[in-house]
């Protein structure tokens, strides 16, 4: 089992409730984050303008394993360039009890050594709260751009 984060050791915490499911809404309760939700047309939902939880995943992973990339890279004393990003794609498919998520990150550092690069990309899945959340949990894909 992973590392678990004590409550006294908690820098941050937030509280988002939804409403309705996947076909509802969901806010933060100090307003600064609202999102109408709904189910895309190839899981049988309607389709529509709201986003979905696989949505909202793919961008909390790839902020955050950004910020990793930056941490490991600023560890490593490496500069990296402005336009250093990462791709998240979540997937949703059946398993025998019900559903479960896959995930390839792709990490674009220009002008950073291939080699560089995966040591930097290796280093920040091992620090990434994203990753650590999901390591033996969820297939994630590693690839660098």
């Amino acid at each position: 089992m992973g590392a678990r984060v004590t409550p006294e050791k908690i820098l941050y915490q937030t509280t988002v409730t939804a409403h309705g499911g996947r076909d509802g809404q969901a806010r933060s309760v100090d307003g600064g984050f609202s999102v109408n939700l709904s189910v895309p047309k190839v899981l049988g939902g309607p389709g529509g303008e709201g986003t979905n939880p696989e949505q909202l995943f793919a961008a909390g992973y790839a902020a955050c394993f950004l910020g990793a990339v930056k941490l490991v890279a600023r560890n490593s004393k490496v500069a990296l360039p402005d336009d250093t990003s990462v791709t998240a794609t979540v997937g949703i498919g059946p398993v025998p009890a019900g559903y479960a998520l896959a995930v390839e990150l792709v990490a674009s550092l220009p002008g950073i050594e291939r080699s560089v690069a995966e040591d930097i990309v290796s280093g920040a899945h091992e620090r990434c709260p994203y990753s650590n959340a999901t390591r033996g949990n969820v297939d994630v894909k590693l690839t660098v751009a």
